[in-house]
């Protein structure tokens, strides 16, 4: 069969311990890892906020930590577009998305092509959303 390509996609802006279990938690169930670093208009398409660190930033800081084996650039919400480029066998989630019309409908999506997506803990303590908050009432 070959190496198992897993796939972690995320915005990583203001990086922080969240990212970091993620990044973690998925090295350890596959052979090779991806991460894909969300790009900033997809961002600001998604969620409606533009992530404070620029796209080229956060990519060149998940490649610096050493757990990933390379990034790639998301330039789309669908995430067929990343498995044709990438190849991945399994996408990686946190457990938020575990049950969710958006988990379930990426799971048939990725299905299609023979892939699967795989939960684990998410970490509720620390996210971007409210290092947000902090920054904006400081």
């Amino acid at each position: 069969m070959g190496p198992v390509v897993g796939y972690v996609p995320g915005v990583f802006d203001l990086f922080h311990i969240g990212h970091l279990n993620a990044l973690r938690q998925a090295r350890g169930l596959c052979d090779v890892l991806v991460a894909g670093v969300v790009s900033d208009d997809v961002c600001e398409e998604v969620k409606g906020v533009r992530p404070y660190v620029p796209l080229e930033e956060r990519i060149a800081i998940v490649d610096a930590i050493g757990i990933v084996d390379a990034t790639y650039a998301e330039l789309t919400t669908d995430k067929l577009d990343a498995w044709h480029e990438v190849g991945f066998h399994v996408v990686f989630k946190g457990d938020d998305w575990r049950g969710t019309a958006k988990g379930e409908a990426l799971e048939r999506r990725i299905a299609t092509v023979g892939a699967e997506v795989r939960y684990f803990p998410y970490t509720v303590h620390t996210s971007s959303s409210q290092l947000r908050r902090v920054i904006a009432a400081s």
